[in-house]
C-alpha cells in the first residue's frame, strides 16, 4: 500500500492498481465474515454490482474462505420491471459471478420485476431488519450515488429501508458506457435501491473504487461539504469505514492532500 490518509472517520487507502486492491480488500471482508461468524455463528454480506466491481468480487470468490454455507448475501439496488435473466440484472449479475462460485448459506435477491413493488420493499425491509448487514461492499457512481441513491434524490435521514428512486440521465448513460445495455432509452428509468441510512447502518463499510471515470466523485465525495448533492460524502461519517483507491481514482486528491503521490 502507498498510501493512507483518513477524511472524517473515512480511511482512505491508495494503492497503485486495482489489482493490488481489489485483493486487499477481498482479504479484510473475509476477515470480518469470519469475526462474525465465530461470534454469531452466522455472517451477513452487502454486495454492490457494476463493472468497477468485477476485479473486487472476482478476488473475494477466490478467497480460501470454507464457511460460505453460513453467510446470508444481500445487495443494493435493482431495476424495475426487467427480470432476473436480463443481462443487465444485478440478480444475473450476482448469481453468475457469485453464488454459483462460492454457494452461500443463502441469497436474498431484490425483486425489480415483482408484481407488487410495495410487498416486495417491505419483504425486504424485514429481511434487514432480521440479519444486521456486518460489511458492506458497495462502489461509487461517477456522480456521487451509492447504490442508485442518485444526486438530489437522496435523504441522509431517509425513514426507509428500501424505496423505488427514478435514474438521474448520468447513471442511466454509465450504464451504456459500462455496455449493460445497447442504447440509453432501453436502460429503465426506475430502481430499487437500498437508502443512504439502510447502507450506513451496516456494522462495516468497503468501499472499491477504481478506474479514472471516478476521479471526480472521489474528489468530491473527499473533499466537498458532506451532502445529499454528493451522497458517497456521508460515507465520512461512518465509524468504521474504508475508501480503497487506486492512483487513477485518487488522481483529483493526492497532489495536493496526501502525503505522498502515488504511481502505477
Amino acid at each position: 500500500m502507498d498510501s493512507t490518509v483518513s477524511f472524517g472517520s473515512l480511511t482512505v487507502e491508495i494503492h497503485p492498481k486495482g489489482s493490488v486492491m481489489a485483493d486487499v480488500a477481498a482479504k479484510i471482508v473475509v476477515r470480518v465474515l469470519n469475526q462474525a461468524i465465530r461470534e454469531n455463528g452466522s455472517a451477513h454480506l452487502l454486495l454492490a454490482t457494476g463493472t468497477s466491481q468485477l476485479p473486487f468480487l472476482e478476488s473475494l470468490t477466490r478467497e480460501d474462505f470454507s464457511m460460505w454455507s453460513r453467510v446470508s448475501i444481500f445487495h443494493l439496488d435493482e431495476y424495475i420491471g426487467i427480470s432476473r435473466i436480463h443481462p443487465a440484472s444485478f440478480r444475473r449479475y450476482l448469481q453468475d459471478r457469485v453464488v454459483e462460485k462460492v454457494l452461500p448459506g443463502k441469497m436474498h435477491f431484490l425483486q425489480g420485476d415483482a408484481p407488487d413493488i410495495t410487498a416486495e420493499i417491505k419483504r425486504y425491509e424485514d429481511l434487514l431488519v432480521q440479519n444486521p448487514i456486518d460489511i458492506a461492499c458497495i462502489g461509487i457512481g461517477e456522480n456521487g450515488h451509492i447504490a442508485f441513491n442518485e444526486p438530489g434524490d437522496t435523504d441522509f435521514n431517509d425513514p426507509e429501508k428500501v424505496r423505488v428512486v427514478g435514474l438521474g440521465l448520468v447513471s442511466r448513460q454509465q450504464q451504456v458506457s459500462e455496455g449493460w445495455f445497447n442504447r440509453l432509452s432501453e436502460v429503465p428509468v426506475q430502481a430499487l435501491t437500498l437508502t443512504v441510512p439502510a447502507i450506513m447502518k451496516s456494522r462495516r463499510i468497503s468501499c472499491f473504487v477504481p478506474e479514472s471515470r471516478k476521479a471526480d466523485a472521489v474528489k468530491r465525495s473527499l473533499l466537498g461539504p458532506i451532502s445529499e448533492d454528493c451522497p458517497a460524502s456521508i460515507l465520512r461519517t461512518h465509524p468504521s469505514a474504508i475508501l480503497y483507491l487506486d492512483s487513477d481514482s485518487a488522481s483529483g486528491i493526492q497532489d495536493s492532500h496526501l502525503p505522498n503521490p502515488v504511481r502505477p
